[in-house]
Parts: structure tokens; C-alpha cells; sequence
């Protein structure tokens, strides 16, 4: 089984199209140990041939362009992708906007959760996506399946999704209840192991807003763990000037602190754990920076676009 992380970054991208923070600017003037990122996106493929996507970005095009495995084969036919499917962990428009960008009638399969295919069933500009070339699927709360293509034909990859806690998305928050933390258990946000026929697994997490006894017991042992790394601090982005809310608020859980994902997966055996989904706030993308080293030495990897791994 080969993962590839196409897209690395949190929503907007790093550099962000209107952020002129520090980290931003850097990126942009081309600072060594800024590495450029797109947003939050992972394929799996089975045999090298045909590929699965977890989650959609706004940046897929680019993506795709950059991703020599995810464009059409050269003896392929004149309009062909090896795209098979697409997961989605939830509605965020980071992770949907880019299935827009795949309405050429080319068959794929959608899989989600009810509660994100009800999101996508509700705003009818996904209905570019004929129903009858590119199916939608309910994912099941539990068990393990295989991903199959528009067809009904296997893709080789298997997987089982489970609901972590997070948050709806932004667009399906209530104005009325400044108020409320939007916090959810019930399938708005969703987790994915990758099963590969070696018995390795990985684990697709990028985004959770708290880490309890129940997911660390399902971490455990894991030949990989890609997870939430949308801050390094809660306030982060509040003590940046450029925003009002906490990770928490958002819906991510902060890597450091007594609570955060360092601390709460330091004691959980996992063979490699990489951060993904990086806001353009986060220090530790400045790879020169103290953040980044901590990272490291607490045995994290940060991922980067175009990251391979290998089950």
C-alpha cells in the first residue's frame, strides 16, 4: 500500500492568500525552511494504477497537475483519470470544494458519513456530480470495507472510519448562537485506518478536537499515525492578530501543552507519526524555528506535499 500527502496544509493553504503574517511573507519571498503547501489532501493506492482520495481540496487541480500518479496514464483514454473515489473526513469546505473541480464525467465514488452526504445532498451546486457517473456512498459507523470504484469494482483499498470529536463545518453554523462551540461525536468529523494487505496500518486524522482512552487504544500499534496539526498552540492565532478563535474553537486539538497531541500520544507505540492539515499560523513550518524542533525530538514528523510512505 502507498499513501502520498498531496496537500499538507490546514485551510487556505500556506501562504495563505490574504495572510501577511510573518510566516506568510517568508513563504512568499521563497525563505528557506518555508516550504509552500496546499490544502489538506491524502491518496491511497493499492497496485500503483488506481488511486483514492481522502478529501477534496480547493487546491486539487493544482494537486493534480504536481502528482504525476494522479493524472491520466499516457496511453489512457483522451479523457480518463485514475481516480477511483474520494473519502471525506468531513464538510469543511477545504476538504469538498475540489470535488466541483472533478465535474467532467468521469466516474468516481463518493464515501462519507450520512451526516456529510446530507450536507453535500442539501447545496445543490454538487449535483454537477451526476448521481448515476459518480455515486455517493454512506460509509458504515463500523467494520472494515473496501473502497470500490463508480462501477462497483474493488480498488484494493481498505479501510474502516470511525467518528472523532470535532465540529459541523463553518457554513453550517447557526449566526443565531455566537455562543456555541459546535462540538460533535455524531459523524461530522471522521478518522480513517488504512488497511494494507500486510497487516500494517495507518491512520488518517486531520481533524480532532480532543484525544481520549478509546482512540489512544486504537492508535496503538499503528505503523503510522498522520494527525491534526492545525496549531501548536491553542490561542495561536489569536496571539498572531489574525484571528478571534482557539484551535479548540475551530474544532483541532493544539500540539503542545499537557492536553495536546504530543503529550497525549507520547506513551502510545506507533511506528511513524507525521502532522498534517497546518495552518499558516503554526511555527513549526518555519523548520529553523524552536517550535520545529520540539516537534522533532518529541519524534514528529512534519509533513510536506508530495510526502510518500509506503505500508
Amino acid at each position: 500500500m502507498r499513501l502520498k500527502i498531496v496537500g499538507s496544509a490546514a485551510g487556505g493553504g500556506f501562504p495563505q492568500w490574504d495572510c501577511n503574517c510573518r510566516l506568510s511573507r517568508a513563504a512568499r519571498a521563497g525563505t528557506g525552511g518555508l516550504r509552500q503547501r496546499t490544502q489538506s489532501s491524502l491518496a491511497a493506492s493499492a497496485d500503483g494504477v488506481g488511486w483514492v482520495l481522502f478529501n477534496a481540496s480547493p487546491d486539487i487541480r493544482q494537486q493534480i497537475a504536481q502528482t504525476p500518479e494522479l493524472q491520466p496514464a499516457p496511453d489512457a483514454p483522451l479523457r480518463s483519470t485514475p481516480i477511483r473515489a474520494v473519502v471525506l473526513t468531513n464538510a469543511d469546505v477545504d476538504h469538498v470544494a475540489g470535488l466541483l473541480s472533478l465535474r467532467e464525467r468521469q466516474p468516481f465514488a463518493i464515501y462519507a458519513s450520512a451526516r456529510v452526504l446530507a450536507a453535500l445532498d442539501a447545496n445543490p451546486i454538487f449535483n454537477v456530480l451526476e448521481r448515476a457517473v459518480v455515486p455517493r456512498r454512506t460509509l458504515p459507523a463500523g467494520g472494515e470495507l473496501e473502497l470500490c470504484d463508480a462501477g462497483g469494482q474493488g480498488t484494493g483499498v481498505r479501510i474502516e472510519s470511525f467518528a472523532v470529536p470535532g465540529k459541523v463545518a463553518l457554513y453550517l453554523e447557526d449566526a443565531g448562537r455566537p455562543e456555541a462551540d459546535y462540538g460533535s461525536e455524531e459523524g461530522d468529523t471522521i478518522a480513517v485506518r488504512v488497511a494494507a494487505c500486510s497487516g500494517r496500518s495507518a491512520f488518517y486524522i486531520p481533524g480532532c478536537a480532543r484525544i481520549d482512552a478509546a482512540l489512544r487504544e486504537r492508535l496503538a500499534g499503528a505503523a503510522c499515525v498522520l494527525f491534526d496539526g492545525t496549531v501548536y498552540t491553542d490561542d495561536e492565532m489569536i496571539a498572531a492578530g489574525v484571528g478571534r478563535k482557539t484551535g479548540a474553537r475551530m474544532g483541532h486539538l493544539a500540539m503542545s501543552g499537557e492536553a495536546g497531541s504530543i503529550a497525549s500520544l507520547a506513551k502510545v507505540k506507533i511506528g511513524r507519526r507525521i502532522f498534517v492539515h497546518i495552518n499558516n499560523t503554526n511555527p513549526i513550518l518555519d523548520e529553523s524555528s524552536a517550535e520545529h524542533a520540539v516537534v522533532r525530538q518529541a519524534g514528529w514528523e512534519v509533513a510536506h506535499d508530495g510526502m510518500d510512505i509506503e505500508l
